[in-house]
């Protein structure tokens, strides 16, 4: 073999070793990165709630009657049903306030001998939404004086117009939360947060208190003492959940 092929062999090994060389070099660098990308996180969760006053109702208020024929029932209930609806407006409960929720008329049975019908009964329920809550124990009692005789459990929420003014200064809160957590851990390893990777957040904000009517203020038409109605406290939370570069 000839000196300058010798030459042209050793040339190309040594060409072939720096590629290995370089190969190995990457995939090590590559590694050492996504390990350090994975330790250098951590994860913290942030809370914030607020107690606030409800400021929308939701109610129903029905009639229910009993007659000898299905025209005779239905009649005696629209009839009832139209005052008590005139007694809401005359409250000034608006028509985008008022919405049927429940309309029948089916006949009534006497099973002791034979399936027999006996009558007909007739039902029709609006339900109320309303933000006036100082006008729910009149909406009641105003209601049954008029023939009023179903009325449904009330519910207390926090309407969708509140719970926006409230959102940004509860994530705030809940976001300084988490980052508080999350420089005391790294301060604690001789780090520093040094940005954010990842947030989620997930709200509770409309939830419920549920009354109950007792019947007595169902059956009973207004009287001098006024139905207790208190709307309580509901509670309006965001919780965020953060993940933060260290260093």
């Amino acid at each position: 073999m000839s000196q300058e092929n010798q030459k042209d062999r050793s040339y190309l090994a040594i060409i072939a070793l720096s590629v290995v060389l370089v190969v190995m070099a990457l995939t090590i660098y590559a590694i050492s990165q996504s390990g350090s990308n994975t330790a250098d996180t951590i994860t913290m969760s942030g809370y914030a709630e607020e107690k606030v006053v409800p400021d929308t109702a939701t109610l129903s208020i029905g009639v229910v009657v009993q007659d000898d024929t299905a025209k005779a029932a239905s009649d005696q209930n629209a009839a009832l049903m139209s005052a008590v609806v005139t007694e809401l407006k005359a409250l000034g409960l608006e028509d985008r306030e008022l919405q049927t929720s429940y309309v029948s008329v089916y006949p009534v049975y006497n099973y002791d001998k034979e399936q027999n019908i006996t009558s007909y009964s007739a039902s029709n329920s609006v339900q109320v939404t309303t933000t006036k809550l100082g006008n729910l124990s009149e909406i009641i009692d105003r209601s049954t004086a008029a023939g009023a005789n179903q009325i449904g459990s009330i519910s207390f929420s926090v309407s969708d117009d509140r719970q926006e003014q409230l959102r940004e200064d509860l994530m705030n809160k809940a976001i300084t939360d988490a980052s508080t957590k999350a420089n005391a851990l790294a301060s604690s390893l001789d780090l520093k947060v040094k940005g954010v990777q990842t947030a989620s957040i997930s709200e509770n904000g409309n939830s419920k208190v549920y009354y109950a009517v007792p019947e007595a203020a169902a059956d009973a038409a207004a009287g001098p003492v006024a139905t207790p109605i208190e709307p309580g406290e509901s509670t309006v939370s965001i919780s965020v959940q953060v993940t933060y570069y260290i260093g």
